[in-house]
């Protein structure tokens, strides 16, 4: 049996409702990267939790404690106050495999569950939005192009292809790599580790506790998962998914 970091892929996506929402918090994250790593804002900062937490680059300077602290709390305070509805997908890679004779791929199945309940929520507000994600190169890239392409075209088991195509304003998802300085996709990177722990959490998969930071954050954030539309403590299906169950 793999170990919790291999067997589950998880999927982490953001929804800003209004533009003016995304600019603000854009705004503020830029400031805060200025502030706490002053830098040429033609060579921007890009957040990366991985390069974070091992204090490697510029963020060599949260390896002083007192500035660590300080900056951990402005994240978070930011994170709390930014607009937006939080989607998690999880698929537990070795169950698919042993459950399905020919399933499709992780990264194809965890697209196409965000993609239902995204387009869900935007047909019940009568918007329409975009999609992007991180790129990240080759076979990858080519998986989430061919699945986002197919289930446009043709739909998937549970949505018909008009669902999808009256909300979403492009044929072809966006795929951008992280060097781009794109907000909502180091929001993502920063949230995805944490919400997928919470979420192998709450289904028993794990027991351990979440370091302070990931605590912290997930108290301030639970709120913004996705919900039932009348019963807002109704979160599983909605704001997240483990599959399969």
């Amino acid at each position: 049996m793999q170990e919790p970091a291999h067997r589950f892929l998880g999927l982490t996506g953001c929804m800003f409702k209004q533009t003016e929402d995304y600019l603000a918090f854009h705004n503020k994250l830029e400031a805060l990267k200025q502030k706490n790593f002053p830098h040429n804002p033609d060579a921007p900062i890009v957040l990366h939790r991985s390069e974070i937490i091992a204090r490697r680059g510029c963020f060599g300077r949260l390896k002083d404690r007192d500035l660590r602290e300080k900056f951990d709390r402005c994240l978070i305070n930011l994170i709390e106050n930014a607009k937006f509805v939080l989607f998690e997908v999880v698929i537990d890679k070795e169950k698919l495999r042993t459950s399905y004779s020919n399933p499709w791929h992780p990264y194809n199945m965890g697209l196409g569950f965000m993609l239902q309940r995204y387009c869900g929520l935007l047909n019940h507000l009568g918007c329409v939005g975009d999609v992007m994600a991180e790129s990240r190169g080759g076979h990858e890239d080519h998986l989430l192009r061919n699945a986002y392409d197919h289930i446009y075209v043709h739909g998937d088991r549970y949505r018909k292809a008009e669902f999808y195509q009256r909300t979403l304003t492009s044929k072809e998802i966006k795929l951008k790599r992280k060097k781009s300085n794109i907000s909502g996709l180091q929001l993502c990177d920063i949230l995805a580790h944490p919400v997928k722990q919470y979420v192998l959490r709450k289904k028993h998969i794990i027991e351990d506790k979440p370091e302070d930071f990931g605590t912290r954050l997930l108290q301030k954030i639970e709120g913004k998962f996705n919900h039932h539309l009348y019963l807002q403590d109704r979160i599983e299906g909605y704001g997240w998914l483990l599959f399969p169950k």
